[in-house]
Formats: C-alpha cells, sequence, structure tokens
C-alpha cells in the first residue's frame, strides 16, 4: 500500500492546482478514475497473473458503472478534464485468501481527501471480488455525495471590555486567553468536516477593529481564497461575567450567513474558550 500512498501524494501536489473549478462543472458531477494498481505478494507458486488482470478489469467496470449510473455524477477521463472528484486506489493480495484494497476519494476543487481507506478482504476468485467491489462501491458513492467543506477564514477574536480593568498583566493574559478562544475555535470548526480552515497569519488586520469596520472581514476572506469569514467578539461585563458573539459572512457579496449569541455567562476569563467552542458548535455545526 506504501505505493498507493505515493500516488495520493503525487495528486495532491502536482495535479489539483490545476484541476477542477466550480465554474466548470455541468449539472452532473465529472468523477475520474483510472485503473487501480495490482500488486501480488502472496508468493504463491502458480502463475495467476491473467486472472487477476482479468478480475480486476472486472472490478474497476462495475465500479465505473456504478458510478455513472447515478444520475449527480459523469465519468470524465481524467482530473484535468473537468473532474469534481478523482478517485484513486490499489489492490495487493497478501496471502492465498487475504487481500486488501485501498482507496482514496479527493475533492479536487477543495484539494481535500474525502474518503482514505483501507479495506481486507478475503478469497482470490470471482465471487470474492464481486463482494469487494460491490462494498468498495458504496463506500465511494458516500463519499462523493459527502458536501466539500467550505472555505472559513476564521479571525482573532477580539475583546470588549466594559469594565475598568486595568492594563498591564490584565491586558497580557487577555491576549493568551483571546489566543486560546479564536485557536479553539478554529480546531472544532476544522475538525467537523464541515469547514476547511484558511490561514490569515500573513494579512494585517490589527490595525483595527473587524467588529467595527462594516463587513470589511469579508473581502479580505475573498482575497486570501476562503467562501466565507467569521469574526467573533468577547464582550467583559465584569471580571467574572461576559457575553460572546460572532458572525459568518459570504466572502463574495459580505451578506450575513449566521451569528450567534451566547447571553450572559459566569466564570473566569479562563472559560472563555469553553463558552466559545460551546457556541459555534451549536449554531454551526450540530445545528446543521
Amino acid at each position: 500500500m506504501y505505493r498507493c500512498r505515493l500516488i495520493l501524494s503525487a495528486f495532491l501536489i502536482y495535479v489539483l492546482p490545476t484541476a477542477y473549478s466550480a465554474a466548470d462543472a455541468g449539472d452532473a458531477i465529472g468523477v475520474a478514475m483510472d485503473d487501480f494498481s495490482y500488486t501480488d505478494t502472496s508468493a504463491e507458486p502458480a502463475n495467476q497473473t491473467a486472472a487477476h488482470e482479468r478480475r480486476l478489469s472486472a472490478f474497476m467496470a462495475a465500479l465505473r458503472r456504478d458510478i455513472g449510473a447515478d444520475g449527480r455524477y459523469r465519468p470524465v477521463p481524467s482530473a484535468q478534464d473537468g473532474a469534481a472528484f478523482k478517485v484513486i486506489g490499489g489492490i495487493q493480495k497478501t496471502s492465498t485468501l487475504v487481500q486488501w484494497a485501498k482507496v482514496a476519494v479527493i475533492d479536487v476543487g477543495a484539494r481535500k481527501v474525502v474518503m482514505d481507506k483501507l479495506y481486507t478482504f478475503r478469497g482470490d476468485n470471482d465471487e470474492s471480488w464481486e463482494r469487494a467491489g460491490m462494498f468498495v462501491s458504496r463506500e465511494v458513492m458516500a463519499a462523493l455525495a459527502t458536501p466539500a467543506p467550505v472555505a472559513l477564514a476564521v479571525f482573532e477574536f477580539e475583546l470588549e471590555d466594559t469594565t475598568a480593568a486595568s492594563a498591564g498583566a490584565s491586558a497580557t493574559s487577555d491576549t493568551s486567553y483571546l489566543a486560546e478562544v479564536t485557536g479553539s475555535v478554529r480546531d472544532a470548526l476544522g475538525q467537523s468536516g464541515r469547514y476547511r480552515i484558511v490561514d490569515v497569519s500573513g494579512e494585517a488586520v490589527k490595525a483595527r477593529a473587524l467588529r467595527d469596520c462594516g463587513g470589511c472581514e469579508a473581502a479580505i476572506a475573498r482575497k486570501l481564497g476562503a467562501d466565507q469569514s467569521l469574526i467573533g467578539v468577547v464582550r467583559r461585563v465584569s471580571r467574572t461575567e461576559y457575553t460572546l458573539g460572532f458572525q459568518v459572512r459570504d466572502a463574495r457579496t459580505g451578506a450575513v450567513l449566521a451569528r450567534g449569541d451566547s447571553g450572559l455567562r459566569l466564570g473566569a476569563d479562563y472559560s472563555w474558550k469553553r463558552g466559545a467552542v460551546r457556541l459555534v458548535s451549536d449554531r454551526l455545526i450540530e445545528s446543521r
């Protein structure tokens, strides 16, 4: 399976930058799929090359037939010819009765692997190959139906302090807690699979508060290649009371797509992180 991992890495590095864009798609989604590789490391004395070639050919034909039979998809020759997805894989025979199948599905536009699995199936006859093909086909179809993650620019959370808090050590700890909030929110959204977090570290936005810039964060997010932007605010009401809020905009139009407000919460500054993660999870992840 090492060879299959190399193929996957090379595809992500060298093929995807010039491949599919959403503007090229028709009503049916293009899916490209090369023949899977086959390796026999079982050390069996009998030469089964012809039988393996025939079974692999039937395996690939059935997989392409299943994808093409679904009106949502259309087979295309390669990822350079309008494919939204690329399916690659390899099969390895490890012993007389055990074979491995490594299969990956790549969302070309999002440059994301949406499925990467290793399957084990027993037997090396027409029936066992057919059963394996049916199972892999279901798995691939499920992966194709998974929506691509939204490219989201999550900007640093900001503090709106309505108390008479002093500067110095307090300001230093505030900066640390805000960084924890931002990092934890990014992690939660990225791990959900719904979002692909866009790096905003190279963008100089600290010269002004994004919460007061009239939606300028959307244009910044678009410049960074994001689909949406998210800004968040921690509002300190007292040393032990705070509220949290966030807003998501469409990076292209600037329209507000979602917003959330926690209401008044009790807790020390170190609880900001927990409250922020709960808020975005409730409003952006678990509610959809």
